[in-house]
C-alpha cells in the first residue's frame, strides 16, 4: 500500500509518497479503507522531529485521525462490519491507504457526511469535547475561553459551548478568522493574542470570569489565560505551540482555588481512547446529524493526498480556519 512518510527531519519537502507493508489487524481491530485523514499540528512537530510518534505507531508515517470505510474485521470484532464508515483518533499512521484500529476506538461517520467531512471531526472536536466538557466541566450557563479560536480545536470548542448552552469568548490575531468563528456561534470576539483576553472576558461576564479556559498556545500568555478565570475555574493546557515555559502567579491559583489541567490525547493508554471515543460517538456524533444538526466539521480546504507538502506548509502559514483535509485518491 502507499503511505506519506517522513523520509527524514525537515520541512515539507522531506515528505514523499512511498510503498509500504500494510497493517495485519489483530483480533479486535478492523482494517481500514483511508479515504481522508486531516492534518494537525502534531503532524507539523513529527516532520522536525520534535514530537515522535507513541510506541505501537509508525516512527515515519504521520496522520493522527482519518475517515474511510471496513474493509475487513478481526475475528472477535462485534461492532463493526466490512462495508461500515468509520472515523477515529489514532497515534500515527493515518496519512496511508489502509490502517488497522481497535473496534473499540473506532467511531461511526455521522449521517450524511461525506468522509472528507468526516475526517475533520475526530481530533478537533474529541480534542475540545474532552478538555472542554469532561475535564473542565463546561455546562449551560458557563462561560468558555478559547484563544486560536480559529483552529480546528478553536472551532469545534465554539460550537461545542453553543450547543451545550454555554457562552464563549475567543481570541485570534486574524479579523476574517474571528469573522468566521463568530458564525460558528463565537460570542465575543478578541483580536489579539491570549494577553488581550482577560478584560475582554471581565467585560463580557460583568467580572465574574470564564468557568473554563482553553489554552490551545501555552507559553507565556499562560498567565493571561489564568487571569479569565471566575474562582474555582478550570484552566485546560492543550497545546504549546507558543512555548514550553511561563510565569504563573501562584498566589491567584491559591486565592481563587483554580484547576490547571494538561491534557494530550495521542500517547493515552488504549483502555483512555477507548472510553474517550464511546463517550464521544454517544454523545456528539449525533450532534453532526440532521438538517439543523448544531455542529458541522470546519474544512478550511481538501487537496489530494500527493499534494502533502503544500498542506504542510499551509497548516504552517497560519492561514487557515479549521481543517486542512487530504483525500487519498
Amino acid at each position: 500500500m502507499r503511505a506519506v512518510v517522513i523520509t527524514e527531519r525537515g520541512g515539507p519537502e522531506v515528505l514523499a509518497l512511498r510503498e509500504v507493508a500494510e497493517p495485519s489487524p489483530g483480533p479486535f481491530e478492523l482494517l481500514v479503507d483511508v479515504a481522508a485523514s486531516a492534518l494537525n499540528r502534531a503532524d507539523l512537530l513529527q516532520r522536525r522531529g520534535l514530537y515522535p510518534a507513541p510506541p505501537g505507531a509508525p516512527a515515519d508515517i504521520p496522520g493522527l485521525e482519518f475517515a474511510g470505510t471496513v474493509l475487513s474485521v478481526g475475528e472477535a470484532v462485534t461492532r463493526f462490519a466490512a462495508g461500515d464508515r468509520v472515523m477515529g483518533v489514532v497515534g500515527g499512521g493515518a496519512a496511508a491507504e489502509r490502517l488497522a484500529i481497535h473496534e473499540r476506538e473506532a467511531m461511526r461517520c455521522p449521517e450524511g457526511l461525506a468522509l472528507t467531512e468526516s475526517a475533520a471531526i475526530p481530533e478537533a472536536f474529541a480534542t475540545a469535547f474532552d478538555a472542554a466538557v469532561l475535564q473542565g466541566g463546561l455546562a449551560s450557563g458557563q462561560w468558555l475561553v478559547v484563544n486560536a479560536v480559529g483552529s480546528g480545536v478553536g472551532t469545534a470548542a465554539v460550537q461545542l459551548a453553543r450547543a451545550l448552552g454555554a457562552r464563549s469568548v475567543g481570541s485570534s490575531r486574524t479579523p476574517t478568522k474571528l469573522g468566521l468563528a463568530r458564525g460558528l456561534g463565537l460570542d465575543v470576539a478578541v483580536e489579539g493574542d491570549s494577553t488581550a483576553l482577560p478584560a475582554a472576558v471581565r467585560e463580557a461576564t460583568g467580572g465574574a470570569g470564564a468557568a473554563v479556559a482553553l489554552d490551545l498556545v501555552g507559553g507565556p500568555g499562560l498567565a493571561a489565560m489564568l487571569e479569565c478565570l471566575r474562582p474555582t475555574g478550570t484552566l485546560v493546557l492543550v497545546g504549546l505551540m507558543g512555548g514550553v515555559e511561563a510565569d504563573l502567579s501562584l498566589g491567584r491559583v491559591l486565592r481563587q482555588r483554580l484547576r490547571l489541567v494538561g491534557t494530550v490525547l495521542r500517547s493515552r493508554p488504549l483502555e483512555e481512547k477507548m472510553a474517550l471515543a464511546r463517550a464521544f460517538e454517544d454523545r456528539v456524533v449525533p450532534l453532526f446529524e440532521g438538517a439543523d444538526a448544531p455542529l458541522r466539521p470546519v474544512v478550511d480546504r481538501v487537496l489530494s493526498w500527493e499534494a502533502v507538502a503544500d498542506a504542510h506548509r499551509a497548516l504552517e502559514s497560519n492561514d487557515s480556519f479549521g481543517k486542512i483535509v487530504l483525500e487519498h485518491r
